[in-house]
């Protein structure tokens, strides 16, 4: 059986990032054929065009994470109706110089918690309308806007049993779409 490669990318920094928790809670869930890292975005330099022939160390790592995986998981928190700033600088730096676009052809899926009724659906389209520019095909559905409720996570921090359907569903869709477009 094919393992395939994730490239996890939090659009959170912040130590108790509930968009890390989850991040992590969905390694729980079954998917055998998946293999997830969770990458490094909170020491990159703002990105700058002027740097481009002179990249900073951890942007080539990025830049090499990412053409390495085979998919690509971004999990974010909505700041403002859209994006971090983080995720956006990440974003940026891994598709530049023009022509060198890390993400281009990758598999993606979305998702994000937020304790707001509608959970991350703004930044989640905002993210949409980015990868589209960059080539990035994306889970269309099922869309999964999370909201924190008590029993999205167990006390040992594993998605919670109500939650879990759901998440496996969204989790198995996107097996299907990471298998559908890598083959």
């Amino acid at each position: 059986m094919t393992t395939y490669q994730i490239a996890v990318i939090v659009g959170s920094l912040r130590k108790d990032s509930l968009n890390r928790k989850l991040a992590t809670a969905l390694e729980s869930l079954e998917h055998p054929q998946l293999s997830f890292k969770q990458l490094q975005i909170g020491d990159l330099p703002l990105y700058n065009q002027d740097d481009d022939d002179n990249q900073a160390e951890s942007v080539k790592r990025l830049k090499f994470e990412v053409k390495s995986a085979q998919g690509l998981l971004f999990i974010t928190p909505e700041y403002n109706r859209s994006i971090p700033g983080v995720l956006k600088n990440a974003i940026d730096h891994a598709s530049r110089p023009r022509g060198q676009n890390s993400w281009a052809g990758k598999p993606a899926g979305i998702l994000g918690v937020s304790p707001g009724a509608v959970g991350t659906a703004a930044a989640q389209q905002h993210l949409r309308n980015i990868l589209v520019c960059l080539d990035v095909p994306t889970l269309a559905q099922p869309e999964a806007f999370i909201q924190l409720k008590d029993g999205l996570f167990d006390e040992a921090g594993y998605i919670g049993a109500e939650s879990k359907p759901f998440l496996q569903n969204w989790m198995n869709k996107y097996v299907t779409w990471v298998k559908k477009l890598v083959a």
